[in-house]
């Protein structure tokens, strides 16, 4: 009978340590995405309060009282520093547009001319520039210009430059979506796309024009 009972009892010693871990794991998980009125009970220090100024904070350190400060005169944001050049202007005076592109025109250029060009520019003028593109053709009462046309062969590249960047008419404006060197990539890749079906003899090398038929 004693054994039996020593037994008994080692059994429910047993089982009683896990139950006693899972009830007291269960008490601290309840309080877990509770509201509760009081300060919580911090182990380490809470991160939510730092020992920093948030916005609009007050502060004795400054003779206004405020922590919130203006940029020093002369601050240039990361990536904004541009001068008033004709390479972000598309101008070489207030009243000129830049006659040729200031890019110089390689495979590399033309290619991501190109990129650029199917993503922002195809879809209303068409990957071929004759303004055919998914947007007029769904929409049409959306006006497209058409590339090839001879006022904008003739046209300089910095009026282009010009309206990528302001935009004209029913087209937006692209100067937050497209940065000024992707601009003249897509002119350059336009200008190739012009030459595409406006190719004279002149444009062919001579050692390959007594190929021509």
């Amino acid at each position: 009978m004693s054994k039996l009972i020593r037994a008994a009892g080692w059994i429910t010693g047993y089982c009683a340590a896990p139950l006693t871990f899972v009830l007291v794991s269960a008490f601290f998980l309840a309080g877990c995405g509770m509201v509760q009125r009081s300060t919580p009970i911090e182990v380490w220090d809470d991160m939510k309060r730092q020992e920093k100024f948030g916005p609009q904070q007050p502060s004795t350190l400054f003779a206004d009282g405020r922590a919130s400060r203006r940029p020093v005169e002369g601050t240039v944001a990361r990536g904004a520093m541009r001068d008033e050049s004709s390479l972000y202007t598309g101008r070489i005076s207030p009243t000129m547009y830049v006659g040729q592109n200031p890019v110089e025109i390689t495979k590399e250029t033309l290619r991501l001319g190109r990129t650029k060009f199917n993503v922002y520019c195809a879809p209303c003028h068409s990957e071929d520039g004759t303004g055919k593109g998914i947007v007029p053709t769904r929409f049409t009462a959306w006006q497209v210009t058409s590339l090839h046309e001879d006022r904008l062969r003739t046209t300089s590249d910095g009026d282009i430059f010009n309206v990528i960047t302001h935009g004209r008419r029913t087209m937006p404006s692209y100067r937050t979506q497209i940065e000024p060197r992707d601009r003249w990539a897509i002119i350059a890749y336009v200008r190739a796309l012009q030459r595409s079906t406006g190719a004279t003899t002149a444009d062919v090398p001579e050692s390959l024009r007594a190929g021509l038929k």
